[in-house]
């Protein structure tokens, strides 16, 4: 006590200039992210008035159609028409890599990214499943938000940022679908089912462990176990970090990962349907397991029915996977990938429509 007499000039003055500091730190960043958001604003603005500018002059691509060209439930296509199938329904499913629970919004920002993304194509007749694999670094339109949540209007971007400019919950999702939707040629999304990346490990665990070939070089460095080669019986973390692992030091590994994703959910599928047969509660008890760390617009009685119909009915193939066609290409600082609109058209008629006579 006698040194702080002593010394509460001294210690006084440090708190202040402390505070001063805090201060001037917390005004220097209101200062970056203010030019940030005029910088994206003027961008954005500029964008559209170039586009405006094109349409006034003449000078629109015409490929205004095709851009939405699945908007609508009749699509005419190199001369054919198709129908939407109204028995098949879309599902945009996401992993996000936030760590804990997903029940509270979050700010702009810090509700995590759209690590994994694929969509789902349900025969809600036939009760079977066809999956559409959407790589992560895809380039496309997405909607910007400032810190506040106030949105900025729309610029290209990786795809799997759409979902950090939301609330980390509805928002976020509502973003993704928009996006996906407009890289689809505007194809109407009714559901979506965001779960956080950790729930792997616990839905890993309730089924027994899932087993897969590991075909990856590096995975031992994270649990070493995972050894090229080998096949696994993957238990509690090693099951997110199979699904998750990429080497950030190879060009385009998030693209390669999906290759480990799809296995994973095969097998992790087959792994359910094994269970099931004899365990009429499995399904139920893994969404259960989950509710806190998942995100959606369905109700629980309809995500289990799809889940349920789709364990009973039979296994996923290969043939049942479909991936976004397209083109990598490496950047100083990102990977970027560019779908490929041509070839991507006839796997959404496929997967969603129906030829008319």
């Amino acid at each position: 006590m006698s040194w702080l007499r002593n010394h509460r000039t001294t210690v006084y003055r440090i708190g202040i200039g402390i505070a001063a500091l805090a201060i001037v730190a917390f005004i220097w960043a209101g200062i970056g992210l203010y030019r940030q958001r005029k910088a994206i604003e003027a961008e954005i603005a500029a964008r559209n008035y170039a586009a405006q500018s094109a349409n006034q002059s003449g000078g629109q691509s015409g490929d205004q159609n095709d851009t939405y060209l699945f908007s609508g439930d009749i699509v005419t296509y190199n001369g054919r028409k198709y129908r939407r199938n109204s028995y098949v329904k879309a599902i945009l499913c996401m992993g996000v890599d936030r760590a804990g629970e997903m029940t509270e919004k979050t700010t702009t920002g810090f509700g995590g990214q759209a690590d994994g993304l694929f969509l789902i194509a349900q025969d809600t007749v036939r009760n079977t499943l066809k999956i559409l694999m959407i790589p992560r670094d895809t380039m496309t339109d997405i909607t910007l938000t400032d810190l506040s949540g106030n949105e900025l209007g729309k610029d290209l971007q990786h795809l799997n940022l759409a979902y950090a400019y939301g609330d980390g919950r509805e928002k976020s999702c509502e973003y993704m679908v928009e996006a996906v939707s407009g890289l689809l040629g505007g194809l109407k999304i009714e559901w979506y089912l965001a779960a956080d990346t950790s729930a792997i490990s616990m839905l890993n665990d309730e089924v027994g462990g899932v087993s897969v070939t590991i075909e990856t070089d590096g995975m031992e460095k994270r649990d070493p176990a995972l050894i090229k080669g080998e096949t696994v019986t993957l238990k509690g973390k090693q099951a997110e970090i199979f699904v998750r692992f990429r080497d950030i030091h190879v060009d385009h590994s998030a693209l390669f990962r999906m290759d480990q994703q799809q296995q994973y959910i095969k097998s992790f599928f087959e792994t359910v349907q094994k269970g099931a047969s004899h365990d009429n509660g499995l399904v139920v008890r893994l969404f259960d397991k989950v509710q806190d760390y998942m995100v959606t617009n369905m109700a629980k009685d309809q995500y289990l029915k799809i889940a349920m119909d789709a364990v009973g009915n039979g296994k996923l193939s290969d043939e049942d996977f479909y991936t976004v066609p397209g083109e990598g290409v490496v950047t100083p600082r990102y990977d970027e990938f560019y779908a490929d609109k041509d070839a991507l058209t006839p796997v959404i008629l496929e997967l969603f429509y129906r030829e008319l006579e």
